[in-house]
């Protein structure tokens, strides 16, 4: 029987993890690395989907919103936009298989401007695996495009990280209370 849950691994790449990334949330990011390269090959051996949708920019769009937020990041083609440490070695050894897939998004939401939602019902997915960075980013508006388009949410805790602790802890309660996720320890 073909799976029906995906996991999404959300901008887990150098300029938002690494040390010295551009927009990096550091330790707490580097942290939940071992989380997430173990639960995208336990996904990824039950026949899952595991799909990164990564964040993408070009130097001096004066007309993306995140140009006055935010220092210039995720630029195609740098270090920067590559993804992290493990992760991307585990990516590296996978991505020949259709079940693994990296893909572009240029909003905080992985459903905005994408096909995402096309893909996910050709194959029949109704339950979304969120995991990455930051929680109260680019997972928070994920989650919520989720929500609206009726997939089950399940957010794996030791695989979210944010450089905002408060906003980190108010994201995972708004999944829970506001979004009907299961938040899983």
């Amino acid at each position: 029987m073909p799976s029906h849950q995906a996991l999404l691994v959300i901008d887990y790449t150098n300029d938002f993890v690494a040390d010295n990334g551009a927009l990096t949330c550091g330790a707490p990011g580097q942290k939940i690395e071992s989380r997430i390269f173990n639960l995208a090959e336990d996904m990824y051996q039950n026949g899952d989907w595991v799909w990164f949708p990564t964040d993408v920019h070009k130097a001096g769009d004066k007309y993306h919103p995140e140009t006055k937020l935010f220092p210039t990041h995720n630029v195609r083609g740098t270090w920067g936009r590559e993804l992290f440490g493990g992760v991307k070695d585990w990516f590296d050894s996978h991505d020949d298989n259709e079940q693994v897939k990296l893909f572009d998004k240029t909003r905080y939401s992985a459903f905005a401007g994408t096909d995402l939602d096309l893909r996910l019902r050709e194959r029949k997915i109704d339950t979304l695996h969120l995991v990455g960075v930051c929680t109260d980013i680019c997972v928070l508006h994920t989650a919520v495009d989720a929500y609206n388009l009726n997939y089950k949410l399940v957010i794996h805790e030791a695989g979210v990280a944010s450089f905002n602790q408060a906003s980190h802890k108010w994201a995972l309660e708004h999944f829970k209370n506001c979004l009907g996720a299961e938040i899983v320890k």
